[in-house]
């Protein structure tokens, strides 16, 4: 494989001394960029689009072109697990994803098969190698997957929820049903991850989007255990490289230090923590990405560029913070809002480190 040209975000996630804080963008290749949607019109939909390694690879690359960001992220879905196991995932118009055959009753919760990512998944696998071919070194390359608590919501709820209150009477009336979910998604998202590893993936991360909605001995129990599995599980090392992981729970910042004691290399904030006081919480011990609120990039560029310097501000000039939004980019951002975020981020942080 190439030599990488920035390995900035890589080194971040490490811990390791960078002139400037890296940035990229959870969804940064998506809606709010004309680009896409026109790729995403040529598609057909939103499953083609990711099922065809060609055209997830074009979208990747969109952001890059645009704006200076330090780390591209394969354009997939989540759901590509659970739709691997068969549950049939479908995108409803307005109305987001669903899943034909939710699970509901007990057989066919016991009957749940983790699948092979070099069969169900490998037009994944696919994606992730033309993508790395295509940036020939330039910035490296994300793999992620759905943490095994958030896909079981879907499976069980059969789409996103208000009240999550089929998975939360599983998981208090039939706690063994739920833990027998969450094992077998646990054990296919390390495979999961470990192919995109083994396709060229140099970073990976874990979206635990639906953990923050448990009770602290429900997240321990459900979320947080399943989480450890899977790190515990993953390929750390690839062409003599480390391969840093990101874990990231929405609403997670009461169980901050928990999550970073789980062994991973970085823990992702949402926009409700200060990263000052998280830092000063976890010490050393992670890294540290986040933690914009992406409503930001609705104000005026004077405004965006001030809140991105209190994010970089707060973590202070040491090692070990990769730039993000607290959750995925809003499709109605103003495509120009983003180099404002992005030129900031290294100008201010260049300053920063230097003690200009």
């Amino acid at each position: 494989m190439s030599r990488l040209e920035n390995d900035t975000f890589l080194r971040a996630l490490l811990r390791e001394p960078t002139e400037y804080t890296p940035l990229w963008l959870m969804r940064q290749a998506g809606r709010y960029l004309p680009e896409y949607c026109e790729t995403r019109r040529r598609a057909g939909s939103f499953l083609n689009l990711c099922k065809s390694p060609s055209l997830a690879c074009e979208v990747t690359l969109q952001p890059l072109e645009r704006y200076d960001l330090d780390a591209a992220i394969l354009f997939s879905d989540i759901l590509t697990v659970p739709d691997a196991m068969g549950l049939g995932l479908y995108f409803a118009e307005g109305e987001g994803p669903r899943f034909e055959r939710p699970l509901r009753d007990e057989w066919e919760i016991r009957n749940l098969a983790a699948p092979d990512p070099h069969v169900e998944l490998q037009y994944v696998m696919d994606a992730v190698a033309e993508i790395r071919r295509a940036l020939d070194g330039r910035v490296p390359l994300i793999g992620f997957s759905g943490s095994p608590w958030t896909l079981a919501c879907y499976m069980v709820e059969g789409g996103s929820s208000d009240d999550y209150r089929k998975i939360k009477t599983l998981a208090y009336s039939r706690p063994d049903l739920l833990h027998h979910i969450l094992a077998v998604t646990a054990d296919a998202v390390v495979a999961y991850l470990n192919a995109q590893i083994e396709a060229g993936a140099q970073a990976v991360m874990v979206f635990d989007s639906w953990g923050g909605v448990l009770s602290e001995a429900a997240y321990r129990e459900f979320s947080l255990r399943y989480l450890e599995r899977v790190i515990a599980g993953l390929t750390r090392e690839r062409d003599g490289r480390r391969v840093p992981n990101i874990v990231f729970t929405k609403g997670g910042g009461l169980w901050l230090e928990s999550i970073a004691a789980i062994g991973c290399d970085a823990v992702g904030l949402d926009w409700t923590m200060d990263i000052g006081r998280a830092r000063a919480l976890v010490g050393d011990k992670v890294a540290l990405q986040g933690n914009l609120d992406p409503s930001i990039l609705f104000a005026p560029a004077d405004a965006i560029a001030t809140e991105a310097k209190r994010v970089l501000d707060a973590f202070g000039p040491h090692p070990g913070h990769v730039f993000n939004l607290g959750h995925g980019i809003s499709q109605f951002t103003p495509p120009e809002a983003v180099s404002v975020l992005v030129d900031t981020v290294h100008e201010h942080s260049r300053k920063l480190r230097s003690g200009g």
